[in-house]
């Protein structure tokens, strides 16, 4: 997992990666020299140096490759994993989130059509690797995880507020603080989850915990694990409107053409998170 610290420094470091993407871009391959890119930035080349090793543990030469925007065609190629054999891939890895340290329960179905009726729902924002992070959650668990580096805090409270429109709303980032720094690797620890969402979309999110850390899948996959092979598009609305992310790993589902499909909290997010997952994983191959 990332590391993160109780300073700005790593949505700092976000925020260098979301500007690379743009750079990069833009750039004819085979992409930008590192000190080109270091100018464009505004920075020295060693410095760029230091916060691409320290973010993601590898140069960022290295780190264009899992940018680009073909790399969703080589994941597929490479890492690709149906869930009928993900917890065989997954036992494999060193990085199985979930099996690492997520344990979840389900809200019932009955509860789920009462709009959150009844539920006291803590909030708190903190800083992620991947940019400053609303986090939501009951006495069960995490309920909802948000990424405001791209669509702005106020309106990413509005949009996790509004999946529990009868939820009762209080701040209170201390009693989140454990779970929280377990799910982005500040500290050792579990991170328990609530899924609060429907029969349907409850399965989807269970289908996405299976992928394998550094592992990609589908959407038509998912839709065939599920036992419903033809509901790919609704599989693929359930993905979007899942709340818990990065720890329900929706990042991880792509369109079979080896296109990045969509990301509900915006594509350089998820274009970081995959990019993040390929080096660790690299990393430890090579370790």
């Amino acid at each position: 997992m990332p590391a993160m610290t109780d300073t700005p420094e790593t949505a700092y470091h976000y925020n260098v990666i979301r500007r690379a993407l743009d750079i990069i871009d833009a750039a004819p391959a085979p992409g930008p020299s590192l000190e080109a890119l270091a100018r464009a930035l505004d920075m020295s080349p060693a410095h760029l140096q230091r916060v691409f090793s320290r973010w993601v543990g590898v140069s960022p030469k290295r780190y264009q490759q899992y940018l680009s925007l073909d790399h969703a065609r080589t994941l597929l190629r490479d890492r690709f994993t149906t869930l009928a054999t993900a917890d065989e891939v997954g036992l494999s890895g060193s990085g199985r989130l979930h099996d690492l340290f997520v344990k979840w329960e389900a809200m019932s179905p009955g509860e789920f059509a009462a709009g959150g009726a009844g539920l006291e729902i803590a909030w708190g924002l903190f800083d992620s690797p991947f940019g400053p992070a609303i986090v939501m959650g009951t006495d069960k668990g995490i309920c909802g995880i948000g990424f405001a580096a791209e669509t702005g805090e106020e309106a990413t409270m509005a949009d996790l507020q509004s999946r529990w429109p009868e939820a009762r709303f209080s701040e209170d980032p201390d009693a989140l603080k454990p779970w929280v720094d377990a799910a982005f690797g500040a500290t050792p620890g579990e991170a328990r989850l609530y899924l609060i969402g429907a029969p349907f979309q409850i399965k989807v999110w269970e289908a996405l915990l299976r992928i394998p850390t550094g592992h990609v899948t589908t959407y038509s996959e998912i839709a065939e694990a599920i036992g419903n092979p033809k509901a790919v598009r609704a599989v693929g609305t359930a993905v979007g409107r899942n709340p818990i992310s990065w720890l329900i790993p929706c990042h991880r589902a792509l369109r079979k053409s080896g296109g990045l499909g969509g990301y509900h909290w915006g594509l350089p997010v998820k274009r970081a998170m995959l990019a993040w997952e390929s080096a660790e994983e690299d990393m430890r191959r090579s370790a």
